[in-house]
């Protein structure tokens, strides 16, 4: 909610500084990336347990630039959400998901992101078995992220080993910033 609300106070009236201020990490990320997406320098204090986030306009777009990620002529995104693929045995179905990352490496071009939701964040976290291969796709320019709300559904926030958290405001950009998606 807070992008959502500072998306909303910037639509408003025409604002060349704007101070937003949460009470936890991950928003004060995600606030500090979708300003910087507007053209807003941006700068980060913690006080109290509370984050303020200070930004001031330094660019005027004549259209908003994406939420993230590098421009390209084509962006596939790949939308994963569960921990198999397909319906019938949840054994095949983990060898499949298993598969279908292991052969993202091989695509050309490379996906642009991968997002995890609903059950699917759990192949993101500590004891993954495919942290390795998400590892690996990062490290190729993959950026990999995870949806908040599911995480903390799951009681597993502060086990995320592969990529960020995000939000549901990234993730809705995200189907609109792609030119193809992908969802085993």
């Amino acid at each position: 909610m807070p992008v959502i609300e500072t998306k909303n106070a910037l639509e408003k009236e025409a604002v060349n500084e704007i101070c937003v201020v949460v009470d936890n990490l991950v928003s004060s990320e995600n606030v500090m990336r979708f300003l910087q997406s507007q053209g807003f320098t941006v700068s980060v204090m913690q006080l109290d347990g509370k984050y303020r986030i200070e930004g001031t306009k330094t660019l005027e777009l004549t259209e908003p630039l994406p939420a993230s990620g590098p421009v390209s002529a084509k962006k596939t995104l790949v939308f994963i959400d569960g921990e198999t693929v397909g319906r019938g045995s949840e054994e095949l179905g983990a060898i499949l998901m298993r598969s279908f990352l292991f052969t993202l490496k091989e695509l050309n071009p490379l996906p642009w992101r991968i997002i995890f939701i609903n059950s699917g964040v759990k192949l993101a976290v500590e004891g993954s078995p495919l942290l390795t291969v998400l590892g690996e796709l990062a490290d190729l320019g993959l950026e990999i992220i995870s949806c908040g709300t599911c995480l903390d559904y799951f009681q597993i926030k502060d086990k995320l080993a592969a990529g960020r958290v995000s939000n549901m405001y990234e993730i809705a950009s995200s189907f609109l910033e792609a030119t193809n998606v992908i969802k085993p």
